[in-house]
């Protein structure tokens, strides 16, 4: 909203100096004489200038145009937000219809594709409940894409599962395998140590190959003894044969 302030381009606190200077300025710049091919033009704003200037130079008009404008001012604005509220709450309440709209266009046709109809039935089903034809084609683009992928989800999940219920049945098999298998014989475990006993034998033996009689004597002694230790009835006979003998002598 232009002022008189505007018309002679000057600041609304401008001095009345200001103004006559602005006056003269714009008065030169738009003087019918100096704009020929334009002179209409040019005679309405210079006489905008005039009525600008006659009344900002003169105190009593200017307080009461600013006053007046001021006023006006307030009105203007209050009526403008009361449009712009308004506009607001119009559009607001369309915005609000429209996605409704949409949003039972779309459970329409999710509907239709869950009973297993393609992207072109989609797309005439909405066409036939009166949807705009490019609105119904980007939803039965969407809705068809989404109905693929969950298809695509749900063959990959049961592929995971068979896949799952082989590694189980697989492993069920090796571990019945597993205990299938033949143990080893106990006795080849109880000979280990013997064969150790018997080498580990041989081994001293062949590490003293020069006794003496005394170690001879002592060694006997020590096998009469392990013998004695291993075969009970065999020292009872060492003894009834001793005993028999003293009888003798």
């Amino acid at each position: 909203m232009a002022t008189l302030y505007d018309t002679l381009g000057v600041p609304a606190h401008a001095t009345d100096d200001e103004i006559k200077r602005a006056y003269r300025k714009a008065a030169m710049k738009w003087h019918p004489d100096r704009n020929h091919g334009a002179e209409d033009v040019a005679r309405a704003a210079f006489q905008e200038i005039k009525d600008a200037y006659a009344i900002l130079s003169d105190a009593g008009q200017r307080e009461v145009y600013d006053t007046v404008y001021a006023e006006q001012m307030r009105e203007w604005e209050a009526e403008h937000m009361r449009r712009q509220r308004t506009q607001a709450e119009r559009e607001a309440v369309a915005r609000a219809a429209d996605e409704a709209a949409y949003a039972a266009m779309v459970s329409i046709a999710i509907r239709f594709a869950d009973q297993g109809h393609n992207r072109d039935v989609l797309f005439g089903v909405l066409l036939g409940r009166q949807c705009e034809a490019q609105r119904a084609a980007q939803i039965a683009d969407s809705v068809a894409a989404l109905q693929a992928a969950r298809r695509d989800e749900a063959h990959a999940a049961q592929k995971a599962q068979r896949a799952s219920r082989t590694g189980k049945r697989a492993q069920t098999a090796e571990a019945g395998a597993d205990e299938r298998e033949p143990q080893e014989p106990a006795q080849e475990t109880g000979a280990a140590p013997t064969a150790s006993k018997r080498t580990a034998g041989q081994t001293e033996a062949q590490a003293t190959p020069h006794d003496t009689p005394h170690s001879n004597r002592a060694n006997h002694a020590r096998r009469d003894e392990s013998a004695s230790d291993v075969h009970p009835a065999s020292t009872l006979g060492n003894l009834w044969f001793q005993f028999l003998n003293g009888l003798k002598f």
